[in-house]
């Protein structure tokens, strides 16, 4: 190639031409265009400038293959040579590596720009959701420098719909089966429940799993800010939250959603991830004949839990005395996960009681059955 024919300027030639065409263009078409305007040319430069123009264009961009690495939960792009993921075994570093920031900052702008954001100098942080064809969903984030110090940051997380049942949980040594049992005993006597643990611990992948065991008679509506929840049950109604839109119009919250949800014969309501005012409808609507319900919350321990709900209920206006007296009503028991070197596991049942309420350790999976445990499974039998 020519000096005045560097790879960028003819990318930026084949995009103008490709903006003149109504119909995409075949492999074959898109090729001979490559040709065209880059004069004499090797096939391996028309296969790099056609990768090249994949990549300024469609899924993640040069990231894409991470997103073949088995178990793959985050990308992180600390700069333009810092590329990093995780697969369940804590950050690895990539191969993959940008030209320069320039190239970060222009995958980070496509990126929110299909998420429905905005992101440039005046706006330098944004946040939003892809949608792809395989089922999964990535949560993306990005923030320019500034803010960021040196180079723009960027941020993934693959969200995969869980579809586990408690038999393939048991099978992957995520629980023993005594305790998979037990676990539809809760499902089964309509049970309001929590799980709760730190980040990728699981928590979704086990409410799914339980969600499964629901009765077929039964109607399940799940409420996400993104669709993970895919229980295999016959019949779930996922409602999925929507954020602002560049005008600041068009939200639509779990709390909106949750309320909608009572007008449409709900026999489980289930909210994917608890962070929120929410909690206040939630509680309210245990406590008035819906029954069964579940939810996931962010929370590193059980003993972490009444402070975490006391937080999240502040949010909705209800006062910490309202708080433990709705719990001690609605809410009974929760299902603790942690994820560590031997992969994700069920950590710990737990029960809430009293008022104030306070948790106590039924079951854990380093010592088995704590005090309280029999009268507890008596309680689930009886």
């Amino acid at each position: 190639m020519t000096r005045g024919n560097t790879i960028e300027a003819i990318v930026e030639r084949v995009h103008r031409r490709l903006a003149e065409n109504v119909q995409p263009l075949k492999p074959e078409e898109l090729a001979q265009l490559v040709r065209e305007e880059a004069g004499l040319i090797s096939d391996a430069e028309v296969l790099n400038l056609l990768r090249r123009l994949r990549h300024d264009s469609t899924g993640i961009g040069a990231l894409e293959p991470l997103l073949g690495i088995p178990g793959i939960t985050d990308i992180v792009v600390n700069g333009p040579k810092d590329v990093f993921f995780d697969r369940g075994q804590g950050l690895e570093r990539s191969r993959i590596a940008f030209k320069n920031d320039a190239e970060v900052r222009q995958l980070a702008v496509r990126l929110t720009l299909a998420c429905g954001r905005r992101l440039d100098d005046a706006q330098p942080f944004a946040d939003g959701r892809l949608h792809r064809d395989d089922g999964t969903h990535i949560r993306v984030h990005a923030l320019l420098s500034p803010p960021a110090e040196n180079y723009t940051c960027l941020s993934l997380r693959v969200l995969h719909q869980a579809t586990d049942t408690l038999s393939r949980l048991v099978e992957s040594g995520t629980m023993p089966t005594e305790v998979a049992e037990i676990l539809r005993q809760i499902v089964r006597q309509r049970r309001a429940f929590l799980v709760t643990g730190g980040t990728g611990s699981g928590k979704t992948t086990l409410l799914s799993a339980l969600l499964s065991e629901v009765s077929e008679r039964e109607r399940i509506i799940c409420i996400e800010d993104t669709a993970e929840l895919q229980p295999h049950h016959p019949h779930v109604v996922s409602l999925v939250s929507r954020a602002k839109n560049i005008e600041g119009r068009g939200e639509i919250t779990l709390s909106d959603l949750l309320r909608q949800s009572l007008r449409m014969r709900p026999d489980r309501i289930v909210i994917g991830e608890i962070r929120g005012a929410e909690v206040v409808d939630l509680l309210a609507a245990l406590n008035t004949g819906h029954d069964g319900g579940a939810g996931t919350v962010h929370a590193n321990s059980l003993a972490e839990i009444p402070a975490r709900m006391e937080a999240l209920a502040a949010l909705g206006g209800m006062d910490r005395t309202a708080l433990h007296s709705q719990m001690a009503a609605a809410l009974q028991i929760v299902l603790v996960m942690r994820k560590g070197p031997e992969g994700r596991r069920l950590h710990q049942i737990g029960q809430l009681s009293g008022n104030p309420i306070t948790a106590t350790v039924l079951w854990d999976d380093r010592h088995g059955e704590r005090s309280g445990f029999a009268e507890f499974i008596r309680g689930l039998t009886g």
